[in-house]
């Protein structure tokens, strides 16, 4: 058991809304978010999902409070210049409330669908670090056009689990997002545990020691039920996580499952623990999971 982190950042929840809308209902959805308390609205970057930028200006325009991002965008399918125009525009456009998320992409077949290159996991990490310090670059000098809103800085989240991404977002993030997960051979993610994401935090944050400002740290929550049946909620996701038992899975730092006190009390020792305060649910989850978030309020 690694030593207490503590808890002295604040909870923040986010929500990333996966499914395509209409105008009027991608705004009222957005405003729900809002509504219920959600800090951050999130749109992932897959195909047959919408496309970050336009929808994130559309969600700046249906509310007022939350913060605004992608949750993660691939850097493969993304030229670092043609980026930086994107970001700098829609932080505009949102009015600054734009937090930029990214990853290296792990679905294959998405890539050959587009017609972009696949390459190596080293290859892919390689294109992510080039895209980072390209952005950087670009969005720090007073000289490129369009300029973003935040003019210090667009906060930058990365999604990581490999020991090479931990290090580069450990050097580059404001935010650290773990996956809770790793990708296997067959390109599919598979759950780590949780001492294995003790090892991660651990390793991430002795790549950290130098930083002038600790980052704030992200799980993404994949599976969520408030529920009295703990194990009846979580035997449906048995078979695709065949090599864990039940007992296992209900002590995946990414699966919340149990009565609302129950998940409040884990969402507590995982910030303990892990330093997780920045919480990620999916949308399918957005109004399950909004209780916890005003339980959690102003902590």
């Amino acid at each position: 058991m690694p030593q207490s982190l503590g808890s002295s950042r604040p909870f923040r929840f986010g929500v990333n809304l996966l499914a395509p809308a209409p105008l009027d209902e991608w705004r009222a959805k957005c405003r729900r978010a809002e509504e219920l308390g959600y800090d951050v609205i999130l749109v992932p970057d897959h195909l047959g999902m919408p496309a970050p930028f336009p929808s994130l200006v559309a969600a700046a325009e249906a509310t007022e409070r939350p913060r605004l991002g992608t949750f993660v965008l691939n850097a493969g399918f993304w030229n670092p210049t043609l980026l930086a125009r994107e970001v700098a525009t829609t932080d505009t456009l949102t009015g600054g409330r734009l937090e930029l998320g990214l990853g290296t992409g792990y679905i294959r077949a998405e890539h050959d669908t587009a017609g972009l290159p696949w390459g190596s996991p080293r290859e892919r990490v390689d294109h992510l670090q080039r895209t980072v310090e390209e952005l950087e670059r670009l969005l720090g000098s007073d000289e490129h056009q369009p300029g973003a809103a935040q003019r210090l800085r667009v906060p930058l989240l990365i999604g990581a689990n490999g020991d090479r991404m931990l290090r580069l977002t450990a050097e580059h993030a404001d935010i650290a997002a773990f996956t809770g997960a790793r990708t296997s051979p067959a390109g599919t993610l598979e759950p780590i545990t949780a001492a294995a994401l003790d090892e991660r935090v651990a390793l991430y944050r002795e790549a950290a020691e130098g930083r002038k400002e600790p980052a704030e740290l992200n799980l993404l929550i994949q599976v969520l039920a408030v529920t009295e049946d703990r194990g009846a909620a979580i035997r449906p996701w048995l078979p695709r996580i065949p090599n864990l038992t039940e007992d296992e899975v209900l002590e995946l730092p990414i699966v919340l499952v149990g009565t609302l006190e129950q998940i409040v009390a884990q969402v507590r020792a995982q910030r303990e623990r892990y330093g997780f305060s920045y919480l990620t649910v999916l949308e399918p989850n957005m109004e399950a999971f909004a209780p916890v978030v005003e339980a959690l309020r102003d902590e």
